[in-house]
């Protein structure tokens, strides 16, 4: 990275630190309203940095995976559903960068910098409900019938991203993007978890959709081509950023409470909580936990930049570390994410419990997102790798 390439990530860092202060003023009632946060959204795509990973050479600001990982925490330590989709955005973008067609990633990055787009996806691995197959004709493209859940940032998105197996050869696999509001595509309000509030992440549906041939590209998963394969080890540091950036939230509130609301305990003999030993001591703790779940990710990071590097020189020995490291920065990051958005009640004092606050929405958007892909199996990738110096078999989630 060159200097004046340093010069403009600060400046979109700030700006991200800019907008993460709009963010919290109301993401409380927000995350207690659901839906989709169209007015933050408009906000994101007006900043610029929907063009983050964009090379500058397609109109776009070209930085690299640290720095779009590194934007996406910090708005999650204002709001993670913000966070998740700025972070999804760009998993959706860095597809179409992995892949083979550059005609195909010039002409589409070209639009989507140009008009400020925001991507969504229909890509869920474990939902085979949408079937796509060829029409008639081969020049004629694909059609799209039936439904995809967890479709992350599909409401209020410019243009969707489909992967799917050929039809006629189901080891291969095909990449789309389509405008969102193509005639055919239903995008549900569907979603209701106790966490990622505002993330739109329910079903999107199709019915006789039409994708064009200049809308597609083969999609490169081969186990000669370790590089064509990373896109897993993509998705799980999004996650990682979310959690650390949880954490990262649950203290700064904390902190803020802490120091304005919650009374000494009467039998500390103190006139301030502030000087509690054993407040101090949990903030301490929780900080310390934070700051080590931020050291590792920051390393995971480091390593996924490397390997993007290196291209299609990349090794399997080196993306079996990269794989281990990123899974062991998400597994820690969502424990440590875990403890502290529960336990920073107990610094906080019995009234920090009240609804109105909505301090308990840290704890449920970590909870969320641990859930979608079990830590256990990372786990056993990290001790594998450790102890046999075997890397994981790639797929969707290693």
């Amino acid at each position: 990275m060159n200097m004046s390439q340093i010069i403009a990530e600060k400046d979109f860092l700030s700006k991200a630190e800019e907008l993460a202060r709009y963010f919290e003023t109301d993401a409380s009632e927000r995350d207690k309203e659901g839906g989709t946060p169209k007015a933050q959204r408009d906000a994101l795509r007006e900043s610029g940095l929907l063009n983050a990973l964009i090379p500058q050479k397609w109109g776009g600001l070209g930085l690299p995976w640290s720095s779009v990982m590194a934007i996406t925490r910090i708005l999650s330590t204002a709001d993670s559903s913000l966070g998740h989709l700025f972070g999804y955005h760009h998993l959706a973008i860095s597809y179409t960068l992995l892949g083979h067609d550059q005609e195909y990633a010039k002409r589409l990055l070209e639009q989507s910098a140009s008009h400020h787009w925001f991507w969504g996806n229909a890509t869920n691995p474990l939902d085979q409900g949408l079937a796509i197959v060829r029409r008639n004709h081969p020049d004629e493209g694909f059609i799209a019938n039936g439904s995809k859940s967890f479709g992350s940032g599909s409401p209020d998105s410019d243009v969707l991203t489909l992967i799917w197996a050929d039809s006629d050869n189901r080891e291969n696999y095909f990449f789309g993007n389509i405008p969102t509001r193509r005639e055919g595509i239903t995008v549900h309000d569907d979603w209701d978890h106790i966490g990622q509030r505002q993330t739109g992440s329910g079903t999107v549906s199709f019915h006789n959709v039409i994708i064009h041939p200049e809308e597609t590209s083969p999609l490169i998963f081969n186990a000669e081509i370790p590089f064509s394969t990373i896109g897993s080890l993509l998705s799980q540091s999004v996650l990682t950023q979310i959690f650390v950036g949880c954490a990262l939230g649950a203290l700064k509130e904390g902190k803020r409470y802490t120091r304005e609301k919650t009374r000494a305990w009467g039998a500390s003999g103190l006139d301030s909580a502030s000087d509690d030993p054993y407040i101090l001591r949990n903030y301490g703790e929780y900080w310390t936990e934070t700051a080590a779940a931020e050291s590792l990710a920051d390393r995971a990071l480091a390593k996924i930049d490397a390997i993007w590097e290196k291209g299609n020189a990349l090794t399997w020995e080196e993306r079996s570390e990269a794989a281990a490291l990123t899974a062991a920065a998400n597994v820690f990051a969502g424990r440590v994410g875990l403890e502290v958005t529960s336990r920073f009640f107990e610094a906080m004092g019995a009234r920090s419990a009240a609804r109105d606050f909505g301090f308990d929405r840290f704890w449920r958007n970590v909870r969320t997102h641990t859930l979608h892909n079990p830590a256990d199996y990372k786990l056993r990738t990290v001790g594998n790798w450790h102890l046999n110096e075997k890397g994981p078999i790639p797929t969707s989630y290693s």
